[in-house]
């Protein structure tokens, strides 16, 4: 295929090389590029002027490098922008849910990047903005919301922010009286706060210098921050640790977990100086996450060889293992994914054969019944609710044809009503498009659910261009919802695609065990499986699919690019996690001690040292043709840090064989996100797309169908 580029692009900005030599477990390797790392990232994150001057010149080189190889893309980005904010209800709200005497809920201005928060009157009447998005981001470029969370006695707004895409967030209190936030401010915090019951104040976790949620403060309205008691320290740098508040109000809750274990502590909420008291002590492997409701604990569980979990009772005031008892009881292959619980009910999300289902248990005879749908491919989203004393409950549903619909339920007779349909002001019609869910072979007689949509009048002849996007890490479903933005690609004759690789939990928990840790190349193997298939079917052909991931999904586009190039026209990584052995060795980094359950600890185990390295995409770079790259990075990024895409980059284009560019843009000014702001978010998918739109020839949108 010929090339997409011009003939006459300048070089690609040079990388020092400057070896730096590791050895662990025998085995030394030596590292060209670890001088990217800035060794004094912790302060960098919060004030990037502190940056190494050579670092942020080889960044910036990189920028305008990109912006010479993409140039000629901008006005097809501007088209592309425009088409995807067309499809967006620039003055957009959602339905607001109810709560005592009042119904919360978020709503745009016309034109503006973040929401307001508003509240009215439960039984009607005028409006009130309580926190507005806009206003408060006003001088900043980037602004990012954390937590906004009333008080129970409606008179406070506990909310945070992050102005530099770190994820390092100050915590304000405002009046919803006054509309004025006090005198504290609480710097550092994750973002959320769990209120006690009284509305007296609340408690909240606060960062450790390496953005590790590792401690639980109180604080009491009026007094100051630097006084809040500590609550809870975990000493313990593999877990995170968050804190919430239980359906039935009665207790907050301490949550402590990595990827595989948990563990709880509850506190009266209505005497937040009580001391913690343990729900059940961590044991390697085994989840557990609590509701409450009436004194009684409502817990999910993986304990006992409940692969694919169940749910348990226990008294509030008992809640040690040896009080647990089965109140839904486990099904090898009914994956339960969440549950609430409500005064008369208990509902949960589950997944059969790949699809959810919300399954309704009234408390009081345990008859149950299924809210379900029939579309081949579709999501379902369990809504929260504020109220414990209630029957109704809310739901979403869509399909990459469907718009998102909001309903509410009646638990009792079973009235579906529906709320809100997704609007698309530019026009939609889900006749004109097809969802399919199709199955892919593996080598090892799996199968792997790939999700597909795209024009009805579009060839299956081989000749239509394909995104695969891919993701397959840490349990997480990629659901087959709609996408308006996928749109600019499908009514460009694409055949838009997600692969349900394992890693994930889309076939149960044990989709997700079969993919991680020394089974971690089904990841690879499955997605390279799902390109396969595809083009075996006639949807397209490997020269004309792009793939696509980010974070652990750049992992992925990393990884076949090493594995299979020539099965992939293009590969996009956003903020990809590419550096894998070099983090996982790295203690002081935010995530490497919680993320060792999911990848393995190589520092200790020559054996995850070993499984690593097999399939770490940096250090498997090696010289053979690698289609066009477009890697895609934030300079602030606490998850997926600045330097390895530009790590990987630079090893890519001294080792490969081919003359096909690999571009890395990092946006300086914004985290693991990119861009905050509702609209600015669009530049990054513009640029995705239009980058693989000009590797396909860019191929003109088609007339409404």
């Amino acid at each position: 295929m010929p090339s997409a580029f011009r003939d006459d692009l300048p070089p690609p900005p040079p990388a020092v090389r400057r070896p730096v030599s590791d050895e662990r477990h025998g085995q030394t390797r030596t590292d060209d590029y670890a001088w990217l790392r800035a060794p004094n990232w912790q302060e960098m994150f919060k004030d990037t002027s502190l940056l190494d001057p050579a670092i942020r010149s080889h960044i910036d080189a990189e920028n305008v490098y990109s912006k010479a190889v993409l140039g000629d893309l901008d006005a097809l980005k501007a088209e592309l922008i425009a088409e995807m904010r067309a499809r967006i209800k620039e003055d957009d709200s959602s339905v607001p849910v109810p709560d005592g005497p009042y119904a919360y809920g978020v709503s745009y201005r016309h034109g503006a990047e973040y929401p307001r928060f508003i509240r009215r009157p439960r039984e009607g009447g005028d409006e009130r903005v309580m926190l507005d998005g806009e206003v408060e981001a006003e001088g900043s470029d980037y602004f990012s919301l954390g937590g906004v969370d009333h008080s129970p006695d409606h008179r406070w707004l506990a909310w945070s922010r992050d102005d530099k895409g770190s994820e390092f967030y100050d915590l304000s209190v405002r009046d919803l009286e006054t509309g004025k936030d006090t005198a504290e401010l609480i710097a550092d915090t994750s973002g959320g706060v769990a209120w006690d019951a009284r509305s007296h104040g609340f408690f909240y976790t606060r960062l450790d210098a390496n953005h590790r949620p590792s401690r639980v403060f109180y604080h009491a309205l009026g007094t100051d921050p630097a006084d809040d008691p500590l609550i809870y320290e975990e000493t313990d740098t593999g877990f995170f640790m968050g804190v919430g508040g239980t359906q039935g109000s009665g207790f907050v809750i301490i949550d402590i977990h990595d990827h595989e274990t948990s563990e709880a502590w509850l506190i009266p909420a209505m005497n937040p100086a009580a001391e913690p008291r343990l729900v059940v002590r961590r044991q390697t492997g085994v989840e557990y996450d609590i509701d409450e409701g009436d004194g009684t604990l409502y817990i999910l569980t993986n304990a006992d060889g409940a692969r694919d979990f169940e749910i348990v009772t226990a008294p509030a005031d008992l809640p040690g293992k040896e009080n647990w008892r089965d109140l839904v009881a486990h099904e090898d292959g009914r994956l339960i994914l969440n549950h609430l619980i409500l005064k008369r009910h208990l509902v949960w999300l589950e997944r059969r054969d790949g699809l959810p289902r919300i399954v309704v248990k009234r408390l009081a005879d345990g008859a149950e019944h299924v809210v379900a749908f029939e579309e081949e491919a579709y999501s379902l989203g369990l809504g929260g609710t504020y109220e414990f004393d209630t029957d109704t409950i809310r739901f979403s549903y869509s399909s990459m044809t469907t718009p998102n619909q909001t309903f509410e339920y009646d638990l009792e007779t079973r009235e579906r009503r529906l709320l809100k349909t997704q609007e698309v002001p530019s026009g939609h019609d889900p006749a004109a498009y097809v969802t399919r869910r199709i199955h892919a072979p593996a080598a090892d007689g799996e199968t792997v659910p790939i999700s597909l949509v795209y024009r009805r009048d579009t060839p299956l002849d081989g000749s239509a261009p394909c995104l695969l996007y891919g993701y397959g890490s840490y349990g997480m479903t990629i659901p087959a919802s709609f996408n308006t933005n996928c749109l600019s690609l499908v009514d460009r004759g694409f055949v838009y695609a997600i692969a349900h690789i394992r890693g994930g939990k889309d076939k149960g928990f044990r989709w997700y065990e079969a993919g991680r840790r020394e089974h971690k190349r089904n990841t690879f193997t499955d997605f390279i499986a799902a390109a396969d298939h595809l083009v075996a079917e006639n949807y397209t052909r490997h020269d004309r699919i792009v793939a696509n991931g980010g974070s652990a999904g750049g992992m992925l586009m990393g990884a076949v690019a090493n594995m299979a190039p020539e099965k992939f026209g293009g590969i996009v990584a956003v903020v990809p996690f590419v550096d894998v052995l070099n983090t996982m060795l790295d203690d002081t980094l935010p995530l490497t001690p919680p993320e060792w359950p999911e990848w393995g600890n190589p520092i200790v185990s020559p054996a995850d040292y070993a499984t690593i390295a097999d399939y770490s995409p940096y250090d498997n770079v090696k010289p053979q043709a690698y289609p066009p790259i477009l890697a895609l990075a934030g300079l602030t990024d606490p998850r997926v840090t600045y330097w390895e895409p530009a790590k990987w980059v630079a090893r890519l284009r001294a080792v490969k064989t081919d003359d096909n560019p690999v571009v890395l843009h990092t946006n300086m000014g914004a985290g693991h996100g990119g861009a905050s702001g509702r609209f600015a978010k669009l530049e990054e998918v513009a640029m995705i797309y239009a980058f693989a739109l000009k590797l396909m020839g860019l191929p003109e949108k088609r007339p409404a169908a």
